[in-house]
């Protein structure tokens, strides 16, 4: 059988600290998420609501 060998189990962080390290500046995502942040979610009229 062969073994795969993997990271460290010493690892301490799998991700950055924040998703902020990862998402520029000027990226889209960040329209998307002051959108979504200001969608007032307790008011939802959907079918799975």
């Amino acid at each position: 059988m062969v073994h795969i060998a993997g990271q460290g189990r010493s690892q301490l962080l799998l991700l950055p600290d924040s998703v902020d390290d990862y998402v520029s500046p000027e990226n889209p995502v960040r329209f998307i998420d002051a959108f979504v942040d200001s969608l007032d979610l307790r008011r939802g009229k959907g079918p799975c609501w």
